[in-house]
């Protein structure tokens, strides 16, 4: 069946109940998480029950954070569509407030997990904590797992020779440090921001190159600066092109946002969702001395974001 999402807990229908679940984050649902799911996915097999994955909104870096500076690496739908393509059958979306952070380990497992979820198997990773004060960890879980009559199973540790372990943590480093393949390789495709096309310094246009501007939101800041990017549109089709992210020293500092000049396409975007993919980094964001400067680096700039996305075959 398809991905259903259900937010909350609490007064779940029967149907909705009684899965095999993964326990965790998953924001960027990365190489490192997707031994949670396999996990909770080989118990739904063998237990003939439907797939879950657990998450929280907000995130609870941002609830204990508010201040923090933003840090995402997925919007609710691209880890609803994310988790859809491993075969998921529930997105349980649990609020994060005051009641969840507040709650003891004892009593988010009595009471989300058997009573509220009816879970019948959790799936967690060799570092889970959850709990008010971080309390609860792989074993904790297994003792509630007998008491509450759930199975559980723990993932160990995914990583490479460059990280011992796979994370959201070590996304966020690559691509703050102008690493998108970095970050590409850690989360299985490439970072992409998502959002509404919205309306900017129209300068693009006027200089030859419109482009399409999304705020970036509470999205991790990628290193500032040129990228060969992939857009897909909202029929489907995707467009190679070359986009800035950064605040425009140039022409006047905006808020971060990313502008993509999509290679040969000449169609209105304002109000559509489009999602982009930073592939490759191409330079840092420079402000340059006049208008023409600036149109020499773009016009570099597309140069070298074809040569990467569309090699001479």
């Amino acid at each position: 069946m398809a991905l259903r999402i259900v937010h909350g807990w609490r007064d779940l229908a029967p149907e909705q109940r009684g899965a095999a679940v993964a326990l965790g984050e998953f924001d960027g649902v990365h190489r490192g998480h997707l031994g949670v799911i396999a996990s909770a996915a080989r118990a739904a097999h063998d237990l003939g029950l439907p797939l879950g994955v657990i998450s929280f909104e907000p995130h609870p870096r941002r609830y204990f954070q508010p201040g923090v500076e933003p840090f995402r690496l997925m919007t609710l739908d691209q880890q609803a569509r994310a988790l859809g393509a491993l075969g998921v059958d529930f997105f349980y979306v649990l609020p994060f407030e005051a009641e969840m952070a507040t709650m003891t380990d004892a009593d988010f497992a009595a009471l989300v997990l058997a009573e509220g979820l009816g879970a019948r198997h959790v799936a967690a990773g060799f570092d889970i904590t959850f709990g008010k004060g971080r309390t609860g960890d792989p074993e904790v879980l297994r003792r509630y797992g007998e008491a509450h009559g759930f199975s559980v199973s723990i993932t160990e540790r995914v990583g490479d020779e460059v990280v011992a372990k796979f994370s959201s943590s070590a996304v966020r480093e690559a691509l703050t440090a102008g690493q998108p393949e970095r970050a590409a390789e850690i989360l299985g495709r490439p970072f992409a921001i998502e959002g509404v096309v919205v309306e900017g310094q129209h300068l693009g246009r006027q200089l030859g190159y419109p482009t399409a501007n999304v705020l970036a939101g509470d999205y991790v800041r990628p290193r500032l600066g040129s990228y060969a990017t992939r857009t897909r549109l909202a029929d489907g089709r995707e467009v190679p092109g070359v986009a800035n992210f950064g605040v425009n020293p140039t022409t006047g500092l905006v808020e971060a946002r990313l502008e993509v000049w999509l290679f040969d396409f000449n169609e209105d975007l304002y109000g559509q969702t489009i999602e982009t993919d930073l592939a490759h980094f191409l330079r840092p964001e420079l402000k340059f001395n006049g208008l023409e400067a600036l149109i020499d680096q773009i016009r570099r700039d597309a140069d070298q974001a074809r040569a990467l996305l569309m090699p001479a075959i």
